[in-house]
C-alpha cells in the first residue's frame, strides 16, 4: 500500500470538506466515508492533485448519496406485460 505525504493529505481532507459541505451538517459519518475511500483509493493510484480528486469525490458522494433513491426506482418500475 503506497504511504500518503502530508501534502497530499491535506488535499484529500480539502476536497472532502468541499464536496461534502453542501449537505446537511457536513453529511454523515457513512456518506463521509465512502467518499474518502475513494479518494483516498484514487490518492494510491497517483492522483494527487486537487483538480484531480474532485471529481472522484463528487462521483463518490453522488453515488452515496442517490444509491438508495436509484433502487428505489428500480423496484417501482412495472413489470413487463403487466398493466
Amino acid at each position: 500500500m503506497k504511504t500518503l505525504d502530508h501534502l497530499t493529505l491535506v488535499h484529500l481532507d480539502m476536497v472532502l470538506e468541499d464536496v461534502c459541505r453542501s449537505l446537511p451538517h457536513g453529511g454523515d459519518h457513512a456518506t463521509r466515508k465512502k467518499v474518502a475511500q475513494r479518494l483516498m483509493s484514487s490518492a494510491r493510484k497517483g492522483n494527487l492533485s486537487i483538480d484531480g480528486l474532485m471529481p472522484v469525490a463528487r462521483d463518490a458522494l453522488f453515488e452515496a448519496t442517490h444509491h438508495g433513491a436509484a433502487e428505489l426506482m428500480v423496484s417501482r418500475r412495472p413489470l413487463a406485460g403487466i398493466s
